[in-house]
């Protein structure tokens, strides 16, 4: 499994999350998750990162840069810019 500064900020019940997540384990990429339903404090980190808005999944990554709902296609560009994958 590839060694990643990774967090995906999400819930069980997001689709777009169940999507990027399961794209993350079959690139075989490492991310620490947080379910913002059970953590508040992350449920305010992602209105902060966002502006103010409650978007998920925010995936954030090592060099500082996040993706909010990001497509497969541009999740995929983003680790491959990395070094990731």
């Amino acid at each position: 499994m590839a060694q990643a500064d990774i967090t995906m900020y999400g819930a069980d019940w997001c689709g777009d999350c169940r999507r990027s997540k399961r794209l993350l384990e079959e690139l075989d990429v490492q991310v620490n998750h947080i379910d913002v339903e059970t953590d508040k404090s992350a449920a305010a980190k992602v209105v902060e990162i966002n502006g103010g808005a409650q978007s998920i999944p925010v995936i954030v990554f090592s060099d500082g840069t996040h993706l909010t709902e990001p497509s497969d296609n541009d999740l995929k560009a983003k680790l491959t810019a990395l070094g990731i994958i």
